[in-house]
């Protein structure tokens, strides 16, 4: 399948194995966010209304991927734990024990909403799961919200691929606006962090 598109490689799976394939396909997009589900779960949605697969088994398949690859990014962070994580932070420019003592703080507080809600977010629904393991969130509490969030994200788009039949593509292209808009906040949160951190920077060398 080299040098094929996501969307032939999508199609080629599920034109295999079904529903499983779709859900095979997201829980590889949890792992590898370039592979988009924009992409897989209206293509899904679409073939179910050619009656390719069960649009209720194309449902479960793919939440059911959703989890498995947010477990997998879970036992990762969980695997790094909190020493390896702030041993890593300082290696990383600009980055100190302090801003990891902080991430910290904010996900005890804000852990469960960002993992449900983070599950309908481009990219970040992928990253969640690793703060999640790294601060041992209850493996139920984790699994439920994860499911939780992937059912509502899966379900919307899946459900308009099925209602939209071949016009599916219509949804990649709403979606893939609303990842760049994502994405482009992301990008200059972090621009205005790292600003901000060099100016801090320089003031204590400054006054030392």
């Amino acid at each position: 399948m080299i040098g094929t598109s996501p969307e032939q490689w999508v199609n080629t799976l599920m034109d295999t194995l079904g529903a499983p394939g779709a859900g095979i396909a997201i829980a590889l997009e949890n792992l590898f966010p370039p592979l988009p589900s924009e992409v897989i779960l209206p293509l899904a949605g679409f073939a179910a209304s050619t009656g390719k697969m069960n649009l209720i088994a194309a449902l479960l398949w793919t939440t059911a991927g959703s989890v498995v690859g947010a477990l997998a990014l879970y036992g990762l962070g969980a695997w790094l734990g909190r020493e390896r994580m702030i041993a890593l932070a300082a290696k990383v420019p600009l980055v100190k024990a302090k801003d990891i003592e902080k991430s910290e703080d904010w996900f005890n507080r804000h852990g469960m909403k960002a993992v449900f809600f983070g599950r309908m977010i481009p990219v970040f629904r992928s990253l969640i799961s690793v703060p999640a393991g790294v601060e041992r969130m209850p493996l139920p509490v984790f699994l439920c919200l994860t499911t939780l969030g992937s059912a509502i994200w899966n379900t919307a788009f899946i459900m308009a691929g099925y209602a939209l039949g071949e016009n599916w593509k219509e949804v990649s292209g709403y979606v893939s606006t609303y990842s760049k808009v994502v994405l482009g906040v992301a990008l200059l949160v972090l621009l205005a962090w790292v600003v901000k951190r060099v100016v801090k920077s320089r003031k204590e060398q400054r006054q030392d």
